[in-house]
C-alpha cells in the first residue's frame, strides 16, 4: 500500500504539488500549454491527412499526472483555446476543422479516463501504465476516426488504414516511454516502489 493517500483515495502526481485552487489553475493551464508545444513536433504521414505529433503523448501524460477532473479540464482548455484561434494545434494551426480535429476532441475524454485510472493506481507500475495508455489511445481513436470519416468521406476501413494503422508503432513507443516515466516518477517522489 502506498504511504501517500488522501482519505482513502490514491493521489495523482499533481496532488503532490502544494496548494489548491491556484495550483489547480496553473496545472490545468500548464498541461494545455505542454500539449500545444508537443503538437508542434510533427511528422507527416505519407498517404494520411493526419500527421504524427507529440500531442497525443502529452495529452495522455497530462491526464495521468493531473487526474480525471484536472486532466479533462486541461485538454478542454487546449481544445477551446485552439478552437477560438490560438495557433497551437499541429503545424501552428487553430480551429476545429479538418481531418485531425476529432482526435483533439478525443483528448478531453482520454484525459478524463487516463486521469481516473491513474487515480486508481493505473500509473504506478509499467504494466498498469501501459494498459492505461492503451485505453487512452483507444478513446482518442474512437473520436478521431469518425471525425476523419466525416471530414474526408473515407469509409471505415480507409479511415482506419489512414488514421490508425500508421500511428500504431509510434503509439507503442509513446506507451513504452510513459510506462517507464510515470512509475519511475512515483518511485522518486515516494522513495519506494508503489503497489
Amino acid at each position: 500500500m502506498s504511504s501517500l493517500s488522501f482519505a482513502g483515495k490514491r493521489p495523482v502526481l499533481a496532488d503532490l504539488v502544494p496548494g489548491s485552487l491556484v495550483r489547480d489553475i496553473a496545472l490545468v493551464a500548464g498541461g494545455a500549454v505542454l500539449t500545444g508545444a508537443a503538437a508542434q513536433l510533427t511528422i507527416p504521414v505519407p498517404g494520411s491527412p493526419v500527421p504524427m505529433t507529440g500531442q497525443t503523448f502529452a495529452a495522455l501524460l497530462v491526464g495521468a499526472s493531473l487526474g480525471m477532473s484536472r486532466g479533462a479540464a486541461s485538454m478542454l482548455v487546449y481544445l477551446l483555446v485552439g478552437a477560438v484561434g490560438v495557433p497551437w494545434f499541429q503545424h501552428g494551426t487553430s480551429g476545429l476543422s479538418g481531418a485531425s480535429a476529432g482526435y483533439i476532441v478525443g483528448f478531453v475524454f482520454a484525459g478524463a479516463l487516463v486521469g481516473a485510472l491513474a487515480g486508481r493506481g493505473g500509473d504506478r507500475t509499467p504494466v498498469r501504465t501501459a494498459g492505461t495508455m492503451v485505453l487512452g489511445n483507444v478513446v482518442i481513436y474512437a473520436f478521431g476516426v469518425p471525425w476523419l470519416m466525416a471530414s474526408t468521406g473515407f469509409d471505415l476501413s480507409t479511415a482506419f488504414a489512414k488514421g490508425v494503422t500508421p500511428f500504431l508503432i509510434g503509439d507503442a513507443v509513446k506507451i513504452v516511454v510513459a510506462a517507464g516515466l510515470l512509475p519511475l516518477t512515483w518511485k522518486l517522489v515516494s522513495g519506494r516502489t508503489q503497489d
